[in-house]
């Protein structure tokens, strides 16, 4: 478990010289690297490089090898462009001198100009709902070791309200579709980089599993390895973690044992303040 301190210190990388930084991982119950960690210290590496009147605007990472929870991490940066209006930056995350990680950003100095965005979906208000802890509680007694386990690799820094069923609550096959609401648990005074860094981590929770709902009652009867393969987000308003925000995910399509899934990210007062996309493995162990 890691409290928002605890995390924020993760985040926030030791400077070796000015394009290195080392980073520390979060302990996860499943023995990797958990992906929204690399997402959120990558990000951070590349902050260090631009100038501060810049802000990210889009990522996108390929996770490249299974990261050890064991061995800290080196993010070198590769100051790729700085141009009138935008900045591009390349980050390498490396173990043992291999390649975990590669992901490419860009910083956009904010300007005037067009504005639209969809309409938020119209789904239940987060103070009506339980939190996916709360729906877990029956297993306490009904399957113990299922249900510590499930706590042990709940990310406590965040709660998570899921508009029907949690995902990896559901044995029925489903549409692939999704909403949680989600926030920090505590209230954090933080930038726009340190904001969109927090978001970053938590996006990659829920997302690839939403792409496990039309298959639901097979893969319960099955050990499924997961691993995200790829991970692009964009920053399109900006928004405060510690309040509201709605995950609306959907998963297009899955095949040969890849899932793809997209989500959309509103705050409370439907503001569009992000999109993710993501394809990653759903391989069931033989």
């Amino acid at each position: 478990m890691i409290d928002l301190t605890a995390l924020i210190s993760l985040l926030q990388l030791e400077k070796k010289d000015d394009h290195h930084f080392i980073g520390q991982n979060y302990k996860t119950v499943w023995g990797r690297v958990f992906g929204g960690q690399v997402l959120g210290q990558s990000l951070y590496a590349a902050y260090q490089t631009v100038p501060k009147n810049r802000l990210a605007h889009s990522m996108h990472g390929y996770f490249i090898l299974g990261g050890d929870i064991n061995i800290p991490i080196d993010y070198h940066v590769d100051a790729i462009r700085d141009g009138r209006s935008f900045t591009t930056r390349r980050v390498v995350a490396y173990q043992n001198g291999k390649a975990i990680f590669n992901m490419a950003a860009s910083f956009h100095l904010e300007e005037e100009g067009a504005n639209h965005q969809i309409t938020m979906p119209n789904v239940l208000t987060p103070e009506l709902l339980l939190t996916d802890i709360q729906q877990a509680a029956p297993l306490k007694d009904k399957d113990p070791e299922r249900y510590q386990t499930l706590m042990m690799a709940h990310p406590q820094v965040f709660e998570f309200r899921p508009v029907g069923k949690a995902v990896y609550l559901e044995t029925e096959n489903k549409p692939p579709l999704s909403h949680i609401w989600f926030k920090t648990k505590e209230h954090i005074k933080a930038d726009r980089p340190l904001q969109q860094q927090l978001l970053a981590f938590a996006s990659d929770y829920g997302l690839l599993l939403s792409a496990t709902l039309p298959h639901r009652s097979e893969f319960i009867k099955h050990k499924i390895y997961y691993a995200s393969l790829d991970h692009a987000l964009w920053f399109h308003r900006d928004f405060n973690i510690d309040d509201w925000l709605l995950y609306a995910i959907e998963s297009p399509s899955a095949s040969n044992a890849r899932g793809y899934s997209r989500g959309s990210v509103f705050d409370r007062s439907g503001k569009m303040v992000a999109s993710v996309s993501q394809e990653g493995l759903m391989r069931k162990f033989k």
